[in-house]
């Protein structure tokens, strides 16, 4: 006598696998929240706090893990909540501001910076904003729900961060500072004026699929 095979729903084939992807969102937004949190933290404290640097490393690491499960969910799912690309965009780009977040904090250490320049920090302060932003929005992902609010000041906060970038390159070069010093801090300030860009385009890209009517949106593409 053949073994019987268990029945399987159909629709259980086919659901969404909804919760999975949006703990995943979630989880990188908390991330990206320690990481520029701790990022202030360093900046604020340097060098005598310059552990945290090790810290930050920490979650760049867990954002690359938080990425991959993405993916692979993604490969391994056939029904998405929303539309893949997007999904991999948004991940990617979530992944994008802890790599630089945990960039910045390594430069400090390979171009022995003495101590952080005030824009520097001042910077920081907006990163952590932007990332209480996206951390903030994740959630409403879940319900799609409106995340204009957040991109909006998102916006605000790029602006801010692009005149902070250019004090800080204009002050490099002000009073006759050493060109080694100048040198020194280029990079970081280069790398660091992508962090409120980068915090912007995680938000964009999730509200071109959360808006009022999510769902008449993705069966428009």
């Amino acid at each position: 006598m053949s073994a019987r095979l268990p029945r399987v729903r159909l629709a259980n084939v086919l659901a969404p696998r909804d919760r999975e992807f949006f703990d995943l969102f979630e989880e990188a937004g908390g991330n990206i929240l320690r990481a520029a949190g701790l990022l202030e933290e360093l900046l604020n404290e340097y060098p005598e706090r310059n552990e945290l640097a090790r810290e930050i490393l920490i979650c760049e690491q867990a954002g690359d893990r938080i990425t991959h499960d993405i993916i692979q969910r993604l490969n391994q799912t056939f029904v998405t909540p929303i539309d893949r690309e997007d999904i991999y965009e948004l991940a990617s780009a979530l992944d994008d501001v802890v790599d630089f977040t945990e960039e910045v904090a390594d430069y400090l250490g390979l171009y022995k910076i003495e101590a952080p320049m005030a824009q520097a920090q001042d910077l920081a302060r907006v990163l952590h904003a932007c990332a209480r932003q996206i951390a903030e929005a994740m959630p409403r992902l879940r319900g799609f729900r409106d995340i204009s609010h957040y991109t909006v000041e998102l916006n605000r906060l790029e602006n801010d961060g692009d005149r902070i970038v250019r004090e800080a390159i204009a002050s490099l070069f002000d009073n006759g500072i050493d060109p080694m010093v100048v040198s020194g801090w280029r990079r970081p300030s280069t790398r660091a004026s992508t962090w409120p860009t980068s915090s912007k385009a995680s938000s964009s890209r999730t509200r071109r699929r959360v808006g009022p009517n999510p769902w008449a949106a993705r069966s428009s593409s």
